[in-house]
This record gives C-alpha cells, sequence and structure tokens, in this order.
C-alpha cells in the first residue's frame, strides 16, 4: 500500500483514504470491470463540485487496459479495494481532457448543455475553441485547473464473471465465442424459441464480419471466415422462415448462393421465402434448380410446388372478384 501511495505521488497524484473499504490488497488484470461513483471538484477554498455521479444513481464502468481517455482514473482505481472511498488530489497536468470527458457523462447521463456546432461532429481543436456546451467545462478548458476526485469503488467484476461488449474483445476471443454462440443458438432451436435462436446466430455472423473485414479477400483466412459464415446464415435464415419473416430469409441465402450458387439449403429456403413473400416466379425458378441438384428432394418439392400452384389459383379467384367489385 505504501508503494502504491508513492508511485502516485510520483505521478503527481495525492491519495486520502476516506473509507478503507475491504479484501486483499488490490491486483486488478487488464480485462477487469470496475463500478464506482465519483465526485469531481475543483483544488479552490470552496472546493466547487463540477460533477457528481450520486445524482444520477448509476455509477460510471471502466474496464481496465482498454484506454479510458480519462487515463488518470484507471490509474487511481487499481490502487482501491472494493467499498474503499478515496480522495485523489491530481495536477492539471493530467486533467486537460476532463471537460471532453464531462461533456460526453454528462449527455449520457441524459444532461443537455448549449451547442455551438449546429449539430456537426466537434472534433477536440474545434471543441477547444467553440467550447463544450457547458459553461463550467468551458471555462476549465480555457483554465485547467488542479482537480480532486473522489472516487468509491461499488463493484468488481473479473474478465471471466461478466459478457463482455463485443468491442471489448480481441480477435482470439471473438473466434472462442463463436462455437459458443452456435451451441446457444441450436439449443434454442430444438426448443422452438426460433427468436431467440435467430439472435445467437446473429451475433456470430456479427462476430465473423468483424474478423472478415481485417483480412484481404480472396487469400485464406478470407476465405476460411467466409466459410464460416455458411451455417449460421442458413440457421438464422431457417429461424426467420419458421417466424414468417420472409425478407432476410431471402437476403441471406442469397448471400449463401453468391459464394455456393449450387447450396441445396439455400436454395429450398429461399424458395419457400419466395413463396411467403409472394415472389411466385422466382419460387418456381429456385424449386426447380433443388430438383435438378437433389433428386432425392424431388417428391418435397413437387409438393411445395403444388401447394404454390393452389395459392395462385387462389389469388387469380381473388382478384377476378376484385375486378368483379369494381364493375358491378
Amino acid at each position: 500500500m505504501a508503494e502504491d501511495f508513492a508511485n502516485l505521488l510520483a505521478e503527481g497524484i495525492e491519495k486520502r483514504i476516506l473509507y478503507a473499504g475491504k479484501g486483499d490488497a488490490p491486483s486488478y488484470e487488464d480485462g477487469t470491470k470496475l463500478y464506482f461513483h465519483f465526485r469531481t471538484e475543483i483544488c479552490n477554498d470552496e472546493n466547487t463540485i463540477v460533477d457528481d455521479s450520486h445524482k444520477y444513481n448509476k455509477p460510471m464502468e471502466i474496464i481496465l487496459g482498454k484506454k479510458f481517455k480519462l487515463e488518470v482514473w484507471e490509474t487511481c482505481l487499481r490502487t482501491m479495494r472494493l467499498n474503499e472511498v478515496a480522495s485523489f488530489k491530481v495536477e492539471k497536468s493530467h486533467t486537460s481532457v476532463y471537460p471532453m470527458v464531462s461533456k460526453t457523462l454528462r449527455e449520457y447521463y441524459g444532461e443537455k448543455g448549449h451547442s455551438h456546432d449546429d449539430g456537426k461532429h466537434c472534433c477536440g481543436m474545434m471543441m477547444a475553441e467553440h467550447g463544450v456546451g457547458f459553461d463550467d467545462l468551458n471555462e476549465l478548458m480555457k483554465n485547467p485547473k488542479q482537480l480532486r476526485f473522489i472516487l468509491e469503488l461499488v463493484k468488481i467484476e473479473r474478465p471471466e464473471d461478466y459478457e463482455k461488449d463485443s468491442w471489448t474483445l480481441t480477435d482470439d476471443e471473438k473466434l472462442q465465442k463463436i462455437p459458443i454462440l452456435k451451441e446457444q443458438g441450436n439449443k434454442f432451436f430444438s426448443e422452438k424459441k426460433y427468436s431467440e435462436a435467430a439472435d445467437k446466430y446473429f451475433a456470430a455472423l456479427g462476430f465473423l464480419e468483424q474478423l472478415v473485414l481485417k483480412e484481404k479477400p480472396g487469400e485464406e483466412e478470407w476465405n476460411t471466415l467466409e466459410d464460416m459464415k455458411v451455417p449460421f446464415l442458413l440457421n438464422y435464415a431457417q429461424c426467420k422462415l419458421f417466424l414468417k419473416d420472409y425478407y432476410p430469409v431471402i437476403e441471406h441465402t442469397s448471400t449463401v448462393l453468391k459464394r455456393n450458387p449450387d447450396n441445396v439449403k439455400a436454395l429450398f429456403r429461399r424458395a419457400k421465402a419466395h413463396v411467403g413473400a409472394w415472389n411466385p416466379e422466382e419460387a418456381q425458378e429456385d424449386f426447380q434448380k433443388v430438383m435438378t441438384l437433389d433428386s432425392s428432394l424431388t417428391p418435397a418439392v413437387q409438393k411445395e410446388l403444388k401447394l404454390l400452384e393452389e395459392l395462385q389459383k387462389q389469388k387469380d379467384s381473388e382478384d377476378r372478384n376484385k375486378l368483379k367489385g369494381l364493375f358491378s
């Protein structure tokens, strides 16, 4: 603990423990998620309060090692025990970005400042010139001050204890998640929970798409990832077919068929979706190709074609009755 205080002082941070907290001396690996409340004060005679998360009744979250913009918070939190409350007096060399961080947090919590940018995106230089929409933060940008952060560490989640947001995952972690999502999707599918299954398959597709974008088209890694997408596209399409959501079925099976024009499962599912969306000519074309590629499916396809024929007759009859009504 004495070493922590010495290291902080060396970085221009003065720590004072207000409540000792509990547990062993902290040792947090990267990826640990910390939940904490914060109060920010200007180090002046009045201890002017700039922000206080307690008024929002929702703690802040930070994932260690993910380069949070206000790096000094991570430095301070790494020295804290669970339920500890501590004051950190921080030199202004560490707090120059605080106004921009505070603006983001205030807007996240629902506060609105006055805008000078006509709704357009502002970079750091624009903010420095025109302000961040809050007068007190604008003053801090013009005249940086030494700040005091009173932090209260309320919850700790180790990397293995929480479901990570996709943006926090490494490429290896995304690859590891894909078979897990497939297994979860298959379980939901077997339970006929098609919406839940579709969500899992779609999440896996999202990871694969992110990984594909990092590879050069046509190279081995790119081809491997594109091939990995096919079963998820087909499974997702099957779920949507059961849910009578036909256009995503057509879209995702068409994606499979661009890569593999003779994929019978994709053709059959797209044909059924074309029936549901009432594209009869496209449905017939896909059904015919299924029979050509796999004669064992001929009885099933003929049954679908007979149903399509009956639907066509029904719709023709309905159209004739509508015409009669117009001229009667």
